[in-house]
């Protein structure tokens, strides 16, 4: 008998469990009951072989006619010749020569499977079938048989469906009685199956409605050990000890606000004190601070960095890329005026020092750098990777914000962390709207804040689609528009979802390197390049305007220099790549076209489009896209054009895109723990789920009373998934 760690060696032999390593990670029992179903195909009626059609699922009850088995390609190929006494139907094995044993010639069975057809006749390629034993009664043995549902799951070509199933079979007839995690209470509240009732059903399900049943139970299972370990971390951060950072004498934060010019909206301000209560407290702070697009998360967060400033302590900056953490350099340096200037001639005598550090600076640049952190000497540090190297110390740091966290991963946002003497309290910023399923089931154990609204002033964005195909003089009239902008003195960006279209296949290598710049390589086929697009508007739609491009490949030197020149309004047009996507800020640019929109995520759009209006003009955005008219593609451009609200299509973007993806799997590096959690879907069943958990932990909070549960949430603790959820 076998349990749920059994090595799956043990019951399928080295052959077949080395095949299911290597196709989706699985080694044990467990793993395999947890590769579940996509679907179910349900055998139907009976059906004539001289009535079947391509692409069909098929039963049809048959005698044997004809049995051969010959060698091709290096394969064991079995024919199989079946009639029903109207017409005849081929079978198909492939390196299934051991089957010639059962399928013999005057045999009576049912076979169903998919009709295919090869050189103009119809097959069964490795269909599913039962032999009926002479003197069986046919009809009960076609009532059972044709119906059964039939799992279908994610298979590959040396791993089929039905081979996944064949297995599967077999560790479930091996399995002992299982020890179940769920409290019972839980679940006869929800009328669940024990555990090994939930496998069997949701694998070779009586009905459909045993299969929902159970994976009903096996979801259920997943929000709960997760909440549970969400739950205990909130715990364990409460427990953490730290220094309060709220100064008895706000005098830079004080100061700070006397200069700016603006008043701090409603929202801001419910942030702001949400902060300082935070950062009072004898634990660290660890919120995430979401918001709109331009709804000034960046003032909040320097805010905060002063108050750790004024109690004598210092606060690190992490941005994902150089072009972000110079621009939050410049926005910094600027709103913060003489305060930026301590220990300089032009000082005031308050303030603090703020300093940049990116991979690109000169190891004599860098090793001042280091020198005045440790002496504690730089306020507020602002700065790439490189924050985290070795030679980077710090006096005291007590405050880490984090922007853009989905780009990083959680060891890099660790290994900042460690630099502190003690924990420190940590910021983490989002310009991607998150729903609220996603921040229960993600970020759980962070505070959460969030910004609506935009500050007074900020004109409104218009977005409007150019369909290429069905009006090509459209976009004729858009670079026209971007003419009249620029002659009224304002500024545009042109997006482009490459830097140059390659003439040869891109390789693995090439494709990887692109991500990693930031580059929408999604393909080989053509399409619009920056290299190619700033050279032929230059002298054709928009010659004399004052054009430059931006993109991953510059050197640092180089894209600051541009984006200075951008900003300081000494370019007309730049024409882009996403590197311009989160915290540019140019409050002169009203207009941005962006080519190929098809290519980018709505959420991505949203962001894009969010480097528009951020002054007193209005923005205008356009996305031009060669898509079909009724394509999903174009419905996703219609829906970004259709509302601002950026909370709204967060939500349409989570229903396009992998969850794995939005739950930290693609940084994770490995198996995502929620298989079948569908955060939007399993809304209602989420909250049931943190409800009990937070009755569980409230009763008891290590769950020592409930061992084999505390078990299954430890085992969680070591998943890469869940690692990368870590924020503590």
């Amino acid at each position: 008998m076998a349990t749920l760690s059994t090595r799956l060696s043990n019951i399928l032999g080295d052959r077949t469990s080395e095949v299911l390593e290597k196709a989706f990670g699985i080694t044990t029992v467990n793993e395999l009951l947890r590769h579940y179903p996509r679907r179910y195909v349900v055998r139907g009626e009976l059906t004539d072989i001289s009535k079947l059609i391509a692409d069909d699922e098929v039963t049809i009850l048959a005698e044997i006619e004809a049995v051969k088995l010959r060698r091709a390609n290096a394969k064991n190929i079995l024919e199989v010749v079946v009639t029903d006494g109207s017409a005849n139907l081929s079978l198909t094995f492939f390196n299934q020569a051991w089957r010639e044993k059962d399928l013999k010639a005057g045999r009576v069975g049912l076979f169903a499977g998919k009709v295919g057809v090869f050189k103009g006749k119809r097959q069964l390629s490795h269909p599913d079938y039962q032999l009926i034993p002479d003197g069986d009664d046919v009809d009960a043995a076609v009532a059972e048989f044709a119906g059964k549902y039939l799992p279908v799951y994610p298979a590959t070509s040396k791993l089929p469906s039905w081979k996944i199933m064949q297995c599967i079979k077999l560790a479930l007839d091996s399995l002992e009685d299982l020890p179940d995690y769920l409290p019972d209470e839980i679940a006869k509240q929800n009328n669940y199956p024990d555990l090994k009732r939930a496998f069997h059903d949701i694998h070779q399900p009586e009905d459909l409605e045993s299969a929902e049943n159970a994976r009903q139970r096996l979801t259920f299972d997943e929000a709960l050990l997760l909440q549970l370990l969400l739950g205990q971390r909130r715990a364990e951060i409460e427990k953490l000890s730290t220094k309060s950072r709220t100064p008895n004498t706000p005098v830079l934060v004080g100061a700070f606000e006397k200069l700016l010019p603006f008043e701090f909206t409603k929202g801001q301000l419910e942030v702001n004190a949400q902060i300082e209560m935070d950062l009072s407290r004898k634990y660290p702070m660890h919120r995430l601070l979401q918001g709109e697009v331009g709804s000034g998360k960046t003032v909040v967060a320097l805010r905060a960095m002063l108050s750790v400033v004024d109690s004598s302590g210092q606060a690190a900056l992490l941005a994902p890329t150089e072009v972000l953490a110079q621009q939050h350099f410049r926005t910094i340096t600027k709103l913060l005026g003489e305060l930026a200037l301590a220990g300089t001639l032009h000082s005031s005598g308050m303030g603090t020092q703020v300093e940049l550090l990116t991979g690109s600076l000169s190891n004599v640049k860098k090793k001042e750098i280091y020198a005045r952190l440790a002496s504690g000497e730089i306020g507020i540090i602002i700065g790439t990777h490189a924050l985290i190297s070795d030679g980077v110390a710090f006096k005291d740091l007590g405050l880490v914000v984090v922007d853009e966290q989905h780009r990083f991963g959680v060891e890099q946002r660790d290994a900042l962390r460690m630099k502190a003497k003690q924990p420190p309290h940590l910021l983490v910023m989002t310009a991607t709207p998150i729903p609220r399923t996603v921040a229960m089931t993600v970020f759980g154990d962070l505070d959460i804040s969030t910004l609506r609204e935009l500050p007074a002033g900020r004109a409104p964005i218009t977005t409007h689609l150019i369909p290429v195909l069905e009006k090509p003089h459209f976009l004729a009239r858009a670079w026209q528009r971007v003419k009249e902008e620029v002659a009224k003195g304002h500024q545009v960006y042109i997006v482009a979802p490459r830097i140059a279209n390659p003439d040869k296949k891109l390789t693995e290598r090439e494709i990887t390197a692109a991500m990693l710049l930031g580059e929408e390589y999604l393909d080989n086929e053509q399409m619009t390049a920056v290299e190619e697009l700033a050279p032929e508007l230059a002298t054709d739609a928009l010659k004399g305007l004052k054009i430059a491009v931006l993109h991953g490949r510059q050197s640092s030197e180089v894209k600051d220099q541009t984006m200075a020149a951008f900003s300081q309004g000494e370019i007309q047009v730049l024409v882009a790549t996403t590197v311009i996507e989160v915290g540019v800020d140019v409050p002169n640019a009203s207009m941005m076209v962006i080519m190929d929109a098809d290519r980018f995520g709505v959420s991505q759009l949203h962001q894009l489009r969010g480097r528009v209006g951020r002054g007193a003009a209005p923005g205008l955005c356009l996305l031009v896209s060669n898509a079909q008219e009724d394509s999903p593609s174009m419905q996703r451009l219609n829906a970004v054009t259709s509302t601002l609200d950026g909370f709204e299509l967060a939500r349409i973007d989570l229903e396009q895109r992998k969850e794995g993806d939005v739950l930290g799997r693609s940084q994770s590096g490995g198996r995502s723990h929620l298989r079948l959690l569908r955060v939007l879907r399993d809304e209602e069943l989420i909250d049931r789920a943190r409800e009990a958990a937070a009755k569980i932990l409230d009763h008891d909070s290590e769950i020592n009373g409930l061992p084999l549960l505390k078990s299954e949430v430890d085992k969680l603790k070591l998943d890469e998934a869940a690692r990368f959820m870590d924020k503590s």
